[in-house]
């Protein structure tokens, strides 16, 4: 059957050893259409950022790059401003129908931690050409925060799909007429779903937080740990709008609630230039069940990551600013987002990363 793997059909991949690992898989790995993908135990800081290329691998180029490697077994910080390439954990040998793609968790995201899959032979980051045989490498560069890591972290994910099942927009709207997809807003379907930015002030006036330029690290390990205002500036408007400024680092929320049914998988796209001087997203994965109502959802807006580029933007209250590309499930998740694992953004609003203590 076409569409994205489902967690029992990612279960399948392990036990005939098409997805393989160094250490035993570990609980909480399998998410309803995904996996997390574990850090190794080193890591090596490199001058720049680079794909292998057709017909070379990985670990032949890093000697081109290379400044030091590091070992992570004792934890080791990865500083603000510096590119690194860990060795993950996990390694394929997929079928030649499969075909997979990576992305950076929402915590991770949230962190403005840029990292991204690449592969032996690879001339894409995030993307796993079918029949892919061979390890995975993950390209970490932290962008506003410097961090502590250790072997086994997870800050990627993978998603596996069998063909396209992509819906059109007939399809979406069609959907969304059944189940409700969207609420909040009126139902934007062009090439996908698409979402706002709610400018309108929050408790305490608060419409979302800008990352400060100088902090502590952080320690991707300890959880509710960190005061948010040692990290974050809360932002406040009268006048729902935001003046973004080019380089800093934002955390904002959707105006709209998604829905993610449980035979759906979705994908925020890629941000198009037209819309602004801004990027909207690093962690782009929705699972089956997000935001749904006997998941615990009952509707859950999308955090966005949003860093401004070359000139300062003038974001204003239900300004689009994305889109969801929803697909079909393969097969229906055992078990969906927010049931009996850990899901820590369900039924979610304007929200930091889970290392940040909550009010």
């Amino acid at each position: 059957m076409t569409g994205v793997l489902a967690s029992q059909q990612i279960q399948t991949l392990i036990s005939t050893g098409a997805l393989a690992a160094d250490e035993p898989f570990a609980p909480g790995q399998l998410q309803p259409a995904s996996l997390d993908l574990r850090l190794g135990a080193r890591a090596y800081r490199v001058r720049a950022s680079f794909l292998a290329g057709k017909g070379k691998t990985v670990a032949s180029r890093i000697s081109e790059f290379e400044m030091h490697e590091i070992d992570l077994a004792p934890g080791a910080v990865l500083e603000k401003g510096c590119v690194y390439l860990v060795p993950l954990m996990e390694r394929l040998s997929l079928p030649d129908d499969i075909t997979a793609i990576a992305n950076a968790k929402s915590s991770t995201g949230r962190l403005d931690l840029l990292t991204r899959v690449i592969t032996d032979g690879g001339t894409e980051f995030d993307r796993v050409a079918p029949g892919y045989d061979g390890p995975l490498w993950a390209e970490i560069c932290p962008r506003s925060f410097s961090v502590l890591v250790r072997p086994g972290m997870t800050l990627n994910q993978i998603r596996f799909r069998r063909g396209q099942a992509v819906l059109t927009d007939a399809q979406l709207r069609a959907l969304h007429e059944e189940v409700g997809l969207v609420a909040g807003g009126p139902a934007v379907i062009d090439a996908g779903l698409g979402f706002s930015v709610d400018l309108e002030p929050g408790p305490q006036g608060i419409v979302g937080y800008r990352a400060r330029p100088h902090t502590g690290v952080i320690d991707l390990a300890k959880l509710n740990h960190y005061d948010p205002a040692d990290y974050w500036d809360r932002l406040r408007s009268d006048r729902k709008r935001l003046i973004l400024d080019p380089g800093a680092f934002y955390i904002l929320v959707s105006r709209e609630a998604v829905h993610i049914p449980p035979g759906f998988a979705a994908e925020m796209a890629p941000f198009l230039a037209m819309v602004g001087e801004f990027r909207v997203h690093y962690a782009g994965f929705f699972d089956p069940g997000f935001g749904h109502a006997p998941a615990g959802g009952a509707g859950a807006r999308g955090v966005l990551e949003v860093r401004c580029h070359e000139a300062p933007f003038v974001l204003e209250h239900g300004q689009t600013v994305g889109r969801l590309v929803y697909e079909r499930m393969s097969e229906v998740p055992a078990q969906l987002y927010g049931q009996g694992i850990a899901s820590n953004y369900q039924g979610q609003g304007l929200k930091l990363s889970k290392h940040f203590m909550t009010a």
